[in-house]
């Protein structure tokens, strides 16, 4: 493809004002807009290095709507992502709590005031090739179906220079490129579906097109899924996911000055940071890295030593610039209420002492699906720690994963039996239930009993 916009400057990073609170009764303020900029060349004047920093984020009222009366009214004035998750959706919304069309969001976004807006582009052909949940509307040989309809009618709309000084905030087709690395031939996890898309290569080519295209807009910041620590975390997994995303960054038009930085735990479940145990502590004269089931030789516990050591690690390994941040989605990684651990487990095995600490309380890892027992998690707030561009709200609290059982739709979303809290497991999470809410609607829908669930188990609580 042809770019059309000139080559485009990454300001460094410097010291930016972060709010502590939130302000405004419908947007959240992260902090005053930085004027470090003030000097430089009109080039880069519009494009900044974090675009979470002193931003008013956009809060998508039919979300905000559906909070308040689901009884969130505490909550309702949190921002969160807009997911695009079909053509359909481009034009007039999709299912859940998301009725407008992107250009409507947008015109929203600017009558809020707002400085930036989140979107989740997730619609790749043949999606989501491990989960039947969130399968998708494209086949899996649809690559050009992908690009003609539905980013280059986003990149139509998102062009509009109506919309030139509002930030988009891109985070790119989840659960893709981390599939193509855990489950393929070779792995025990493999399925036919993510074989035949390492094999076509239209996950890399639908990223690479994606960035490279709304990359082109000065004002879009392209955040590439990385996954969760519980699915990445292996040595196996770290190094080799990042030189794929770093493959996917060069494709199709793309450069690695398209990417903004990474997003993780997007639409998960792992606890942001664990206090009651470290990955190199050791019981009984035992490592808890290689004899605690929980941790089962993972390099990392938490999802920010995760995302750091991604960032600062294996993406400039890979190739990417240095300095990238993370974004983490902590909208359901909470895991407060009353059953959440107030200090270590007890030091008579790896087991006892890391399953009686932690705060994540998953069966398993690899358990995704409208888990019980989770709460909302730290509110989104910007330039958090090191390395983190935002904690953030991608997935919106109170929208299913997944139906508990088979609900036939028009949305091209299979029934996963991971979502039914009767099933037993698979490779993928090494044979354990699944942990799921029974009554849940096909993902995306509104699921009430699990936004209540939330709410009690909120950590900061409410």
């Amino acid at each position: 493809m042809s770019r059309t916009n000139p080559p485009r400057r990454r300001l460094g990073r410097r010291p930016v004002v972060i709010a502590g609170a939130f302000a405004g009764a419908c947007a959240l303020t992260m902090g005053t807009l930085s004027t470090a900029a003030a000097d430089e060349d009109v080039d880069t004047l519009a494009r900044v290095d974090n675009p979470y920093a002193g931003a008013q984020l956009y809060v998508n009222p039919d979300w905000s709507a559906a909070a308040t009366a689901g009884g969130g009214e505490a909550i309702a004035d949190q921002p969160t992502a807009v997911w695009l998750d079909s053509r359909a959706a481009i034009t007039g919304g999709s299912a859940g709590s998301n009725t407008m069309g992107l250009r409507e969001h947008l015109d929203e976004a600017l009558a809020q005031g707002a400085d930036a807006i989140q979107i989740v582009t997730y619609n790749l052909p043949g999606r989501d090739c491990a989960a039947l949940a969130s399968n998708g509307e494209l086949g899996p040989e649809e690559i050009d179906v992908y690009k003609t309809e539905f980013i280059d009618p986003i990149n139509e709309i998102v062009s509009d220079p109506a919309y030139a000084e509002l930030r988009i905030i891109n985070i790119v087709e989840i659960d893709s490129l981390p599939n193509l690395i855990t489950n393929v031939s070779g792995r025990e996890t493999a399925t036919p579906e993510c074989d035949e898309m390492l094999a076509n290569g239209n996950y890399v080519k639908g990223v690479g097109y994606n960035i490279a295209t709304l990359g082109d807009n000065e004002n879009v910041y392209n955040y590439i899924d990385i996954g969760h620590h519980g699915w990445i975390g292996w040595e196996d997994n770290f190094q080799a996911s990042a030189d794929l995303l770093f493959e996917a960054a060069n494709a199709e038009g793309a450069t690695p000055e398209d990417v903004a930085g990474f997003a993780a735990n997007t639409a998960n479940y792992s606890a942001l940071k664990e206090d009651n145990f470290a990955i190199d502590d050791v019981i009984g004269g035992q490592p808890i890295r290689g004899e605690s089931s929980w941790i089962d030789w993972n390099n990392y516990v938490d999802e920010l030593s995760f995302a750091q050591d991604f960032a600062s690690v294996a993406a400039p390994a890979a190739g990417f610039p240095e300095g990238l941040g993370v974004v983490i989605d902590t909208s359901r990684n909470g895991w407060g209420g009353p059953d959440r651990p107030t200090g270590p487990g007890p030091q008579t095995s790896a087991d006892e002492y890391v399953d009686g600490g932690r705060y994540d309380r998953r069966i398993h890892l690899g358990n995704w699906c409208n888990q019980e027992g989770a709460g909302l998690g730290e509110r989104p707030t910007a330039a958090p720690e090191p390395h983190i561009d935002a904690y953030s709200w991608i997935k919106p609290p109170g929208e299913s994963d997944g139906s508990s059982e088979e609900i036939p739709n028009d949305e091209g979303k299979g029934f996963d039996r991971m979502c039914d809290p009767t099933y037993e497991g698979n490779p993928r999470n090494q044979n354990n239930p699944s942990g799921a809410l029974d009554g849940a609607p096909i993902s995306g829908h509104w699921f009430q009993a699990q936004f209540e669930q939330l709410m009690a188990n909120a950590h900061p609580p409410l």
